[in-house]
């Protein structure tokens, strides 16, 4: 469903995100000057999302319809963007516009020649609505090609407070006592945690969070860049790590076979559905969208959320991500696409889906009382809070063919180590012949 949602350049290290928390001074850029200017014109746009999240992006199409006239379409890729856009350019239907949740497939597209470089008034408002390090994400060889119009804080753990009251236990502030809460959950009657394993991203956002504070923010940054081997020590340690959770069938709903059979939506409505089956659920600030859409929880009430805790001493992780937009050269309706991100790079475009919930914006000018609830207010100040400490998510950094392709790569190993996490050496052989492979392949 929802692809961790996640993208950067290559090489970047540090993530500082400026969420403000005053409206937008100033008057923003805005597509079309609000006079119909594209009536007649069709804007067909592609993106991984589905289900809430793309009911939700389709409101902020409707007010961008409603501001310039043009008509919009979305088609779901699923999650092999990269294929799906591909093939409908060979086949002479490219989208115009293209929501890109990995900067690796970023950085594809533009070494394809697929893109067009953000227009001078898109441009004029990344610089006055964006910390310029998402300029720097959405950037290849210099040009802006990408406006990120959706971040994610991926670092968060869902739980139902009834389950944990029940259970008697605190939200738990390190690895050792999640296991140790876990534990006494399921004593209490319902599994610990709803894993989402038959997306492989889920198991890469875990691993992410495991490797970043366990093995630190320099080798994180070495092994997204393929500086650092995956059959380094430090990679191991953090499977063994993760393992301990996987191979522990009191602690995931269903054992590792109703992980292997539990999608992201699905993972989340056995915490928050009408019947619940576990009391917690890994996964970015997004699950706050399904729980409050598909299920009714309230959120901070029925629903709430920990930061993912330190391992082995180390700090909390924040892993971060996001969704750029880009507009394709072999499109129709450039214009109105070039439009579309003009319109994206606002505070107002931001704030349409901010009311919906299930989404946060790394547009510093979005005013923090567009947040349906304070738990996403609160979610927003940690990801600012981290400060340089955070880092962008690094399945989205690696090639596609490794880090962002369905039953390949890293998605695949992971599922594969989900499903017998008994040998972490080899497991690490194979996540690095598949990274060589691929990183060679990027040139």
């Amino acid at each position: 469903m929802m692809r961790r949602r996640t993208t950067l350049l290559t090489g970047c290290t540090a993530l500082v995100l400026a969420l403000g928390a005053t409206a937008c001074g100033g008057d923003p850029v805005s597509a079309g000057g609000g006079d119909k200017a594209l009536d007649g014109q069709t804007v067909t746009v592609a993106g991984v999302w589905t289900g809430t999240e793309q009911k939700n992006f389709q409101k902020v199409l409707d007010a961008f319809s409603e501001k310039t006239g043009a008509k919009t379409t979305f088609v779901s890729t699923g999650d092999n963007v990269s294929t799906v856009v591909g093939s409908k350019i060979e086949g002479g239907n490219a989208p115009d516009v293209v929501m890109v949740p990995q900067v690796g497939v970023l950085k594809q597209f533009a070494q394809k020649g697929w893109l067009k470089p953000l227009s001078a008034t898109a441009q004029k408002s990344v610089d006055a609505n964006f910390a310029p390090v998402w300029k720097n994400y959405g950037s290849v060889d210099d040009t802006l090609y990408g406006l990120y119009f959706k971040a994610a804080h991926k670092s968060t753990v869902w739980y139902s407070p009834d389950a944990l009251a029940q259970a008697g236990v605190e939200p738990p502030t390190s690895y050792e006592d999640l296991l140790k809460a876990g534990r006494t959950v399921s004593d209490s009657g319902l599994a610990a945690f709803s894993v989402a394993g038959q997306d492989g991203w889920t198991l890469t956002d875990w691993f992410e969070n495991v490797y970043l504070s366990q093995a630190g923010p320099e080798k994180y940054d070495a092994l997204a860049t393929h500086q650092l081997k995956w059959t380094d020590a430090s990679v191991v340690k953090a499977l063994t790590t993760l393992g301990e959770l996987f191979k522990d069938k009191q602690l995931i709903a269903g054992g590792q076979k109703g992980a292997l059979n539990t999608d992201f939506p699905g993972s989340v409505e056995k915490v928050f559905g009408p019947k619940p089956e576990a009391g917690m659920v890994y996964e970015g600030d997004f699950v706050a969208g399904v729980a409050k859409d598909q299920f009714g929880r309230k959120i901070g009430e029925d629903a709430n959320f920990f930061p993912f805790p330190a391992v082995g001493g180390g700090k909390p992780p924040v892993v971060s991500g996001g969704d750029a937009a880009v507009v394709l050269k072999d499109g129709k309706s450039q214009k109105a696409g070039m439009a579309l991100l003009e319109y994206l790079a606002t505070p107002e475009a931001a704030a349409v889906w901010a009311e919906a919930g299930g989404f946060l914006s790394p547009n510093k000018n979005v005013d923090l009382a567009s947040y349906g609830d304070d738990v996403t207010r609160e979610t927003a100040k940690s990801l600012v809070a981290a400060g340089d400490s955070v880092r962008f998510d690094m399945s989205d950094q690696a090639p596609a063919a490794f880090g962002g392709t369905k039953g390949a790569g890293e998605w695949k190993l992971l599922q594969d180590f989900l499903r017998d996490p008994s040998d972490p050496k080899g497991t690490a052989a194979k996540l690095e012949a598949a990274a060589a492979k691929a990183y060679e392949g990027q040139g």
